[in-house]
């Protein structure tokens, strides 16, 4: 795995949304004043490209109207705008209308860390995830994102599509990238490790180096896609190893580590735990790294819970 940052997540959607726009009429790109698409040449489309200011709610709305008309629109805004301010007009005219609008939200997590807790978005999974006919994507690195940003504009519904702010490094090469099928990155039959977004599963491939080196064999699944929940997968590995370990850039409340427990726990007795950020408001400013280590996701969590969960076995 690459040390080095690439492109983040939102630059890559910002130059597909440039190739994609003038090439197909269905195509509308709405944004909410915010800077991305700054000295962009969207070319013939130009017209297809619509700042309606900081109005987050009225712009979901506008989708609708859109989407309802045969066209398929790209929504542009913060992740902690999409799934708070505006997620009245998302849930009635969107998802109730199971419209295909992809709403991509920026600055999820912690990566808008700088700005502080206002512009923090760590519902967003949990929130997302329960509306119905909505498809709920978070990209674990730049080459992820344009892969399952291109699948997402085939689903028939309403697409969440979780971006951060600023580069990540790139994951190891794995097996093709389908929405909705988690990608597994390492196969070890002691521990699985399911991660969702980029430093989770960067932090669960390190841990698995670490538990490989004292002869501990761990799994890491790639799970970009919260919903639909790729279960088959998931529970095909929890039942080789016994015990699964979550990591997510989230609050452990509702996201993507009580997903897999609420799944799970349906089919088989299984040993979980969750690597998330605790229950409380992120007081301070910093970069996603930093904030992120502060709040206890990290390899090392991952590893302290998985020798836990292993000693715990077969009590």
């Amino acid at each position: 795995m690459s040390e080095t940052a690439s492109r983040s997540s939102r630059e890559v959607y910002r130059d597909l949304v440039a190739e994609l726009l003038p090439r197909d009429e269905r195509l509308v790109c709405l944004d909410s004043d915010t800077g991305l698409f700054g000295g962009v040449d969207f070319g013939t489309a130009r017209d297809r490209y619509v700042n309606l200011g900081i109005a987050e709610h009225t712009m979901m709305g506008t989708a609708a109207g859109l989407a309802k008309e045969g066209r398929r629109p790209l929504v542009n805004t913060m992740a902690a705008f999409a799934a708070s301010r505006a997620v009245e007009a998302v849930k009635i005219d969107i998802a109730m209308n199971h419209l295909p609008v992809v709403i991509a939200a920026t600055h999820s997590g912690v990566s808008a860390g700088h700005l502080g807790p206002t512009h923090h978005a760590l519902e967003d999974l949990a929130v997302m995830r329960t509306l119905p006919n909505m498809t709920v994507v978070a990209p674990g690195d730049a080459a992820t994102t344009e892969t399952l940003f291109r699948q997402a504009l085939s689903v028939p519904g309403p697409v969440y599509f979780r971006l951060g702010r600023g580069p990540t490094p790139d994951l190891p090469q794995g097996p093709p990238v389908r929405l909705g099928r988690a990608q597994v990155l390492r196969r070890g039959l002691d521990v699985t490790i399911a991660a969702c977004g980029p430093y989770p599963v960067l932090a669960a491939l390190e841990a698995a180096d670490r538990l490989g080196r004292d002869g501990i064999r761990a799994s890491v699944l790639h799970v970009h896609t919260v919903k639909p929940l790729d279960v088959a997968t998931l529970a095909a590995w929890a039942s080789a190893t016994g015990v699964v370990i979550t990591v997510e850039e989230h609050w452990a409340s509702a996201g993507f580590g009580a997903a897999v427990a609420e799944s799970l726990t349906e089919l088989m007795p299984i040993r979980m735990h969750r690597v998330a950020l605790p229950d409380a408001f992120v007081s301070v400013a910093g970069d996603q790294r930093h904030l992120l280590r502060r709040a206890g996701v990290t390899a090392s969590a991952v590893v302290e819970r998985a020798r836990a969960a292993l000693g715990q076995k077969d009590v």
